[in-house]
């Protein structure tokens, strides 16, 4: 069998170009991105996910992958695929966030403990909520349903040198402000019923000032919290849910953006 120059370069072309921004995606997006995943399984998923996309996708240009317009449009496809995993990864850094809020408020702040899906160090009730919010995303089926988004990009904005306008790049930074947006809408039941709760303790001590405020406060405060926050679990689903929306969309708006 003779293959041309062309046709290598079209054979070629067609895998690397979508494998660029699958990898960049599954680098970035939650679950799959995580440091805990090793490089390998990233691997084995991005090049398993372009091979059942790519056929679904029209031929792309016959462009030598090494000349510069092939440079252009693999920048292209890398900042595409980092900015949607980007997107959707500020769901968890708003909760995450959030958690912190919580965490502070109660007088939790100093509980520090490694967090293995970033590798950094957040209070433990961050990680409670991290945890929590992992498991809503794989039981809601989130992580295929970001494979399905991944793969209408290739629809919305096809493989070539245009990548994400100068407007889809403001969404994305719009959707940023919403870290704080859903930390204090995740977090504000618990502070503010703690908030009441160092209310009254303002007012005991004006009763009676020989009380420690340390001793009798800080127990109660972080006995409180618990309550609170146990309390405040059934909004949780719904509070995610709406961000996870939210996220959908704004990569939506993001891609279609001119």
């Amino acid at each position: 069998m003779n293959f041309t120059d062309e046709q290598i370069v079209s054979l070629v072309t067609s895998y690397f170009w979508p494998f660029i921004r699958i990898a960049a995606f599954i680098a970035v997006v939650p679950v799959f991105g995580a440091r805990i995943v090793p490089t390998r399984i990233r691997m084995l998923i991005a090049i398993a996910l372009t091979i059942v996309i790519v056929p679904i996708l029209p031929p792309p240009a016959a462009i030598d992958p090494l000349g510069v317009d092939g440079m252009l449009i693999t920048m292209a496809q890398v900042m595409i695929g980092l900015a949607m995993g980007f997107a959707v990864k500020l769901i968890f850094s708003a909760i995450e966030t959030g958690g912190h809020i919580m965490a502070q408020t109660m007088g939790l702040g100093f509980a520090q403990m490694n967090d293995p899906a970033n590798g950094v160090t957040v209070p433990v009730v961050s990680q409670f909520y991290i945890i929590m919010a992992t498991l809503l995303f794989l039981a809601l089926n989130g992580h295929l349903v970001v494979i399905d988004v991944l793969a209408e990009s290739f629809t919305m904005l096809p493989v070539s040198m245009q990548g994400i306008s100068p407007d889809g790049i403001w969404v994305l930074i719009e959707w940023s402000s919403w870290i704080f947006t859903g930390a204090v809408l995740m977090s504000l039941p618990v502070v503010v019923a703690l908030l009441l709760i160092n209310i009254a303790f303002g007012v005991m001590m004006r009763a009676a000032p020989q009380l420690n405020v340390f001793a009798v406060g800080f127990p109660l405060t972080l006995t409180f919290g618990f309550i609170f926050m146990w309390a405040s679990l059934g909004i949780f689903l719904p509070q995610f849910n709406s961000l996870f929306e939210h996220a959908l969309m704004t990569v939506g708006n993001m891609l279609s953006a001119r």
